[in-house]
């Protein structure tokens, strides 16, 4: 019986890579006789730059940027030097993760540091860029990435904009000449995990504002202020994608992506598979077991576990979802090729115990699950 393991990260309890390693820990204990193949995951948000240095055996490298807050911090990014390709991960420089509760601030929080990582791969040498746009603390549509690119952002008085997207209704000029010429040659990919527009009542303002800080209010204030940026961006490219579906991922990342850095914005999960030579792994395989945090209704516009499961059925292979929670409409899953999910609490438990327990609540479901396939394997396959 082969297994192939395929989770995302489990999020504020395990990465990725450590959920793959404790649910082939269970898998080996119900099912010894197994092949099992770890293959962490990711969709574009925080993680995926783990899993694609694991699927590719990229180089770890890190630079000093801003969060953002604006404050310094050290974020890593990828390096595949063959084939001079970089893996920058947004949530690496101006991720959510990375501020208390009381930080957030949809209003003036910055994508500046993620331009400084796209220099730092400009400066090795990089000709391809695989940008990863989930798990953002920001709502700037990227003009905070743009500033650390050479843009310049100015108000009717000719002063630069401070940062934040709320900065964008005053802004009157934004200036492209100083952008770093080494972009013009960049090809770029762009994962996203989410289908949003930029603007209105499914856009970046509405539908993830709030859980990064910003009040109804604010929320209005600055979808007004991400449309006059957009207003401008058409002014000075002559290209309108507010409307793109993923235009709207990261705080409007996926608009500047598209239309300032020319990139083409795909799935992020499909772009993790291709990198990891997922169906490779898929040929002969039984089952796949994949998971992450919550499955829910919004799992459907990109998540792991969708991907996962469309991709395994592909090639006739069955899915099984193991998530932390299963939230409304993850019935859902179904329709969508994932043949069975489960939620990990084995009883009622604080949400601080479920993250604590995160690794022997994988391991157990699995164990379990070893249990079941291993004793309904034919029996010409089980071992003598």
């Amino acid at each position: 019986m082969k297994i192939v393991i395929a989770p995302d990260s489990y999020k504020d309890a395990l990465s990725a890579r450590d959920a793959a390693a404790a649910i082939a820990e269970g898998l080996a204990r119900g099912a010894p006789e197994a092949e099992l193949i770890q293959c962490p995951m990711g969709d574009g948000g925080e993680g995926t730059l783990e899993a694609l240095i694991a699927a590719t055996g990229a180089e770890r490298r890190e630079a000093r940027v801003q969060d953002a807050l604006g404050r310094e911090r050290q974020a890593a990014w990828g390096w595949l030097a063959d084939s001079r390709s970089a893996f920058v991960e947004l949530a690496e420089a101006s991720g959510l993760q990375a501020l208390t509760t009381d930080e957030r601030t949809a209003l003036h929080s910055t994508t500046f540091g993620v331009g400084q990582l796209i220099l730092a791969a400009l400066d090795a040498g990089a000709e391809s860029l695989l940008l990863t746009l989930g798990g953002s603390a920001t709502n700037d549509a990227g003009a905070g990435m743009l500033s650390a690119l050479g843009a310049r952002l100015r108000d009717a008085e000719g002063h630069e904009l401070p940062p934040g997207g709320a900065a964008l209704a005053q802004l009157e000029r934004l200036d492209l000449s100083g952008l770093d010429p080494r972009l013009a040659t960049l090809d770029v990919q762009a994962a996203v995990d989410v289908d949003n527009p930029l603007l209105g009542a499914q856009g970046a303002s509405a539908i993830f504002g709030p859980q990064k800080g910003a009040t109804p209010t604010d929320v209005e204030q600055l979808d007004r202020a991400l449309g006059y940026f957009a207003d401008r961006v058409a002014e000075a490219c002559g290209e309108e994608s507010r409307d793109l579906p993923g235009a709207g991922a990261a705080g409007g990342m996926g608009f500047a992506a598209k239309v300032l850095l020319g990139a083409t914005l795909r799935p992020g999960i499909e772009l993790v598979m291709e990198h990891a030579g997922f169906d490779g792994y898929l040929d002969g395989a039984d089952w796949v077991i994949t998971g992450e945090g919550q499955l829910d209704g919004q799992s459907l516009s990109g998540k792991t576990p969708i991907g996962v499961a469309r991709r395994a059925a592909q090639h006739g292979v069955p899915t099984v979802v193991l998530a932390g929670r299963l939230g409304d409409g993850w019935q859902a899953a179904f329709e969508h090729d994932v043949t069975a999910a489960f939620a990990l609490a084995d009883g009622p438990m604080t949400l601080a115990s479920a993250l604590d327990r995160c690794a022997d609540l994988l391991r157990d479901r699995s164990h379990a699950l070893g249990r079941l396939w291993g004793r309904h394997q034919p029996a010409d396959a089980r071992p003598v």
